[in-house]
């Protein structure tokens, strides 16, 4: 019987217990400071999950994506289906079916695309639009309305191109520019989503990943086709990349673009790069000031050597130079085929510090100081940055 009675003492206590906390407690919490920094105010730390993560980027930034089509005559269709090297700058080839007959352009290549600005401007990857006329291009949006591009911006020195539509193409309808964010603060692991228009057929195709490497350097194309494109401190990603997803944007969790889907590495399984969002961003900041890509120019083919490949190579961290254009800011400064650039303009030259991101700080027209690595011993040149020439 005691036992009896203590049993139920312990219920009826816990029982009262419960009704306090559920009754009172959400009532103190408003009165009692809940934050470490002494403010007064509650944090409340918001828990996402990846479905939601994915639901939410989509429909921020579906709407913003684009597909574009190129449009080639009949005597000039050629098929963009490229075989290239270890890395894939994948446009996308559709398959010729054209008869004698046909005299009325067709699709001949596809890529992808996103909204920057509501007057009309889209990014893409310039490999996406690189025939010149008398291909034409053409950008149809996520709801199907189509835009004729009526100028394209080709940057010289990235796989970047910025198109020009006209809004009122079609009236009433509204152009939504994604929201670009800063590339500066990815890191390895990072959830990631990327959209675009695989296969050339399925557009608004979402895939999912996390971020698998930065600082790439990767040279996409194939020499004996005679395009080849060197990507520079790019994003490496195993989510899953398709023919037709160049151009598209790679998205964080926030729904903030944060890169350009360029490449894919095809001997390998869910590796596939883009390019950081900043290079974007500081493109198109410089084609709003000029109307064009007014880059600085070095004139030099580079690999960046880790402390890790420096250290196996019994050579220094730095830009090692591959090539040298002939008559370009470097072949006047001195630099040689082999050196290995340490310094640039006071500024270390390593994979976080690619030698490309210290160049595009600069304007051209800038004089700079460069320390090389040669033969064992340093040099200290001085190069005047000249214009990129335009492609």
């Amino acid at each position: 019987m005691k036992k009896l009675v203590g049993i139920l003492i312990v219920l009826i206590v816990a029982l009262g217990i419960w009704t306090v906390a559920v009754t009172y407690l959400p009532k103190l919490s408003a009165l009692v400071n809940l934050s470490p920094n002494g403010t007064g105010k509650t944090t409340v730390i918001k828990v996402v999950s990846e479905q939601s993560a994915t639901i939410s980027d989509v429909k921020k930034v579906g709407p913003s994506v684009v597909t574009v089509e190129e449009y080639t005559p009949p005597q000039t269709l050629n098929n963009n289906s490229f075989n290239f090297g270890p890395f894939q700058i994948f446009g996308f080839g559709l398959p010729q079916q054209q008869t004698p007959q046909s005299q009325a352009p067709q699709v001949s290549a596809i890529g992808s695309g996103f909204i920057v600005s509501s007057d009309g401007l889209i990014v893409t990857s310039k490999h996406v639009v690189a025939d010149p006329a008398p291909a034409t291009y053409d950008v149809i949006t996520s709801t199907g309305k189509k835009y004729t591009v009526k100028n394209i911006y080709r940057d010289p020195l990235n796989d970047i191109a910025i198109l020009k539509i006209d809004p009122n193409q079609n009236p009433g309808t509204t152009l939504t520019p994604v929201v670009m964010g800063d590339s500066s603060k990815l890191q390895v692991g990072q959830f990631v989503v990327a959209i675009g228009t695989a296969l050339g057929e399925f557009r608004n195709t979402v895939t999912t990943g996390v971020i698998s490497g930065l600082g790439r350097t990767v040279t996409a194309g194939d020499q004996f086709q005679g395009y080849v494109e060197n990507l520079n401190n790019v994003i490496q990603t195993d989510a899953a990349i398709n023919p037709g997803n160049s151009g598209g944007p790679l998205v964080d969790s926030n729904a903030d673009v944060i890169g350009i889907n360029t490449a894919i590495a095809q001997n390998g399984q869910n590796i596939g790069f883009a390019l950081p969002i900043n290079i974007v961003k500081d493109a198109i900041t410089n084609f709003n000031k000029t109307g064009q890509f007014n880059r600085p120019y070095l004139g030099v083919t580079y690999t960046t050597l880790s402390q890790q490949m420096a250290l196996l190579n019994d050579v220094v961290q730095g830009a090692y130079i591959r090539s040298v254009v002939a008559g370009s800011p470097a072949e006047k400064a001195g630099i040689q085929q082999g050196d290995i650039i340490v310094k640039f303009d006071g500024e270390a030259v390593t994979e976080k510090n690619d030698l490309a991101g210290i160049i595009a700080k600069k304007k051209p027209g800038d004089t700079v100081s460069i320390t090389v690595w040669r033969n064992g011993k340093t040099v200290d040149l001085t190069a005047t940055l000249g214009t990129a020439p335009g492609q």
